[in-house]
């Protein structure tokens, strides 16, 4: 008996080992969205994320973008519900820009021109005040949002795991640049930034960028934070511009395909999906997966804080040609394999979400 019960502490031991170390293979990664919903480009980023097992998710970072910081809280705590990740902390992040503001914009609007699309001051459903909660479509969630605050979370994180974390961010840039604010070292210690936003010259007719092609809603929202974080020292950014965005789809196939699937996180998408480009999945999916990015370039890369009709633009320069005022060099993604990417972004939204716990109902209702 003696002996079976020395294997099987052995058995215990070594199985706890190979645990752990299966733990520390998962790539950290700490998601800063702004989690519009439900559905839609945010939301599904984040499944992405949380659905890929290689990932160790630290926590989701939300602030105000697509929508109100508060109103996204409740759609993020809800999604995790849905699919069984509420252990991932919801870490309450930004409300407003370091300068940019609603009435700032409508006066701009009167010099410079209409901007289409404002986000949280114009496209919410209904536009509503920043501290409101409209009735939520998938049902008010049960659980809680962290009682930290993003920017003090995002340095907490990389000083614990140093040089391990990778930030994702998909949404305007407030949370990065308080915590850059807080601590010099919070870039530093980051593994690498995996950003959506910015424009260049995207090849569209959509009436948001035909004829501002360099103003993109992530980094326009708050120029300034977006100029801090672009150039603060990280190791490593790679950015997902709306060129390489544009020439993607959610399409019917698609979501029909996905709505295939039996797991809570595939229903939820099936369920409130629409179509559109898809931003931030393709940021996701190329981070997960960087042979779907066929072509690519090294740039040095700003954004316009002149409050003139520039102001909130992406500005770029080829190395060499850059004037060097504290602008960094980013890798941008140009071209995909869209087919791969698809085939992926659709495996990702269908399979079952790795260490769920049991899931509450998809459907709506308290």
């Amino acid at each position: 008996m003696r002996k079976i019960s020395i294997w099987i502490m052995c058995a215990c031991v070594f199985a706890a080992i190979a645990s752990g170390a299966g733990a520390q293979g998962k790539r950290k990664v700490i998601i800063d969205q702004d989690c519009a919903g439900p559905g839609g480009t945010d939301m599904q980023a984040v499944l992405a994320i949380v659905n890929s097992p290689e990932t160790d998710v630290l926590g989701i970072t939300v602030l105000s973008g697509d929508a109100w910081r508060d109103e996204e809280v409740q759609h993020a705590l809800r999604l995790m519900e849905i699919i069984g990740r509420t252990d991932i902390p919801i870490v309450p992040g930004v409300v407003f820009p370091l300068d940019n503001s609603k009435d700032e914009m409508a006066r701009w609007e009167k010099l410079y021109g209409k901007v289409v699309y404002q986000g949280a001051w114009n496209f919410g459903r209904p536009v509503h005040g920043p501290y409101e909660t409209p009735p939520m479509d998938e049902g008010a969630p049960r659980t809680k949002a962290s009682t930290e605050d993003a920017p003090h979370f995002l340095v907490r994180m990389v000083h614990k795991y140093p040089h391990e974390v990778t930030i994702y961010a998909a949404g305007p840039m407030m949370d990065l640049a308080a915590a850059q604010m807080i601590d010099p070292q919070f870039a530093s210690l980051a593994k690498e930034l995996i950003v959506m936003g910015g424009g260049i010259h995207p090849d569209t007719n959509d009436p948001e960028f035909h004829a501002t092609p360099r103003r993109e809603f992530n980094f326009w929202f708050d120029p300034e934070s977006s100029r801090a974080v672009l150039r603060a020292p990280w190791a490593s950014v790679v950015v997902t511009t709306v060129d390489i965005s544009v020439k993607t789809d959610m399409t019917k196939e698609m979501i029909a395909e996905i709505a295939k699937s039996a797991a809570p996180g595939a229903q939820y998408v099936a369920k409130y999906a629409r179509s559109g480009y898809l931003w931030d999945e393709l940021a996701a999916a190329a981070w997960l997966d960087p042979s779907i990015i066929t072509e690519s370039s090294e740039l040095y890369m700003d954004v316009s804080i002149d409050h003139a009709a520039s102001y909130g633009d992406t500005l770029v320069w080829n190395p060499g040609a850059q004037p060097g005022l504290g602008e960094n060099k980013v890798i941008v993604q140009e071209d995909l394999n869209l087919a791969k990417f698809y085939r992926e972004f659709v495996e990702l939204m269908s399979r079952a979400t790795p260490g769920a716990h049991a899931a509450a109902p998809a459907a709506g209702g308290n």
